[in-house]
């Protein structure tokens, strides 16, 4: 548009010549949300008003500018820097969409820029607290908002526009052909300046402090897997999102269960007696013991499988099972009479295999390895 074609800024923004900044905020927020080109993407009138609503609160929300164009009218946005038109101006319309629209959707170009550190802090559980869900505390050392100046920064509450960057923090450096985008050297990257500012915090709005969290672990979780405390990180700069705090979980490893997924393993000596004729064993579980009935001439190394007895999944809260391995025990510190008892039954076996049925099926295999060796 040129400058004869333009509307008055205080007519596009339907508002007083007098309205105070509150005003012409809340005006430009209802057009921006009509006109919006997300909410007009076929219609290029609708395109032209958000653009033409965007100047006007770019100019009417500064004080200069808005001085300057009650002056001068028109002239003033175009007449560039030593008449304080738009070369002098220097804003980016990009940051007053992010201002209004930040208000509305809880984001903003600057918000995120600011946004606080992300977190991550390990703790250890053990197997039972794994399985059954625990609640800890936690004990965080992290910035968080200064209490004295509310997160600002300052002690008299105002902050003002970096008239470096006019609130972007961030300055274009023009080399050659290339334009170059960096943090602005007089805010740093702040978009913000501050007068007086806070003693406590020193005008960063964020203080050391050491936070106690609590924090519930769900029943099921396994190392690895990590709780998202949202909003519990570091604060951010002024104005800005605070990060998250993310939860590392780390199992111990357990004295009796060894965990794969949902499944748990373990080994239970068996009495050789007990194998060779069968009976009932105490199995542990993490809920108690349960009995397991042996059969007769149970090998060493066989797994019973007991359903249900495992890890509930923390996502389904499926069940996994309980897998014991039987591990025959030899005897030892034989009494006399012991060792004469176990002789007169060794003898008893005479040459019959069949009672060994792991070392026939060895002999057998060496026998079959030196035939085909010799051929």
């Amino acid at each position: 548009m040129d400058t004869m074609a333009k509307r008055d800024y205080y007519e596009v923004l339907g508002v007083a010549r007098d309205a105070q900044a509150a005003d012409l905020k809340k005006a430009y927020r209802r057009l921006a949300m009509k006109f919006h080109p997300d909410r007009n993407p076929d219609n290029p009138d609708a395109q032209d008003k958000f653009k033409e609503a965007k100047e006007a609160y770019e100019i009417l929300n500064d004080p200069q500018k808005r001085q300057a164009y009650d002056r001068f009218g028109h002239d003033a946005v175009n007449a560039g820097p030593g008449a304080g038109g738009r070369g002098g101006f220097g804003a980016d319309v990009g940051d007053i969409f992010g201002d209004i629209f930040g208000d509305i959707f809880g984001g903003g170009r600057e918000r995120h820029r600011n946004r606080g550190a992300d977190l991550r802090y390990p703790i250890e559980l053990t197997l039972e607290e794994a399985v059954n869900g625990v609640e800890k505390e936690l004990r965080v050392p992290s910035l968080s908002e200064c209490d004295t100046c509310d997160g600002a920064g300052s002690s008299d509450g105002e902050v003002h526009t970096c008239d470096t960057c006019h609130g972007t923090g961030q300055v274009r450096i023009q080399q050659g052909i290339f334009s170059l985008q960096q943090a602005c050297p007089s805010c740093r990257g702040h978009g913000r300046t501050i007068v007086n500012p806070c003693m406590d915090c020193n005008g960063a709005g964020r203080v050391e402090r050491t936070r106690t969290l609590s924090v519930n672990i769900p029943a099921g979780v396994d190392t690895g897997d990590r709780i998202r405390l949202s909003g519990e990180g570091e604060a951010g700069g002024p104005g800005a999102a605070p990060g998250d705090l993310y939860v590392e979980v780390h199992v111990r490893e357990h004295a009796l269960f060894k965990r794969d997924g949902n499944d748990l393993f373990c080994e239970i000596p068996i009495p050789f007696a007990t194998a060779a004729l069968g009976g009932e064993l105490e199995a542990p579980t993490l809920a108690g013991s349960v009995s397991l009935k042996v059969p007769a001439e149970t090998q060493t190394g066989r797994i019973f499988r007991l359903r249900g007895k495992g890890v509930k999944s923390v996502r389904s809260h499926a069940a996994g099972d309980l897998l014991c391995r039987v591990m025959v025990e030899t005897p030892v510190n034989l009494t006399r009479e012991q060792r004469e008892h176990l002789q007169k039954f060794q003898a008893s076996l005479g040459e019959k295999k069949r009672h060994s049925p792991k070392e026939s099926t060895w002999f057998d295999s060496v026998k079959s390895f030196f035939e085909e060796l010799t051929g």
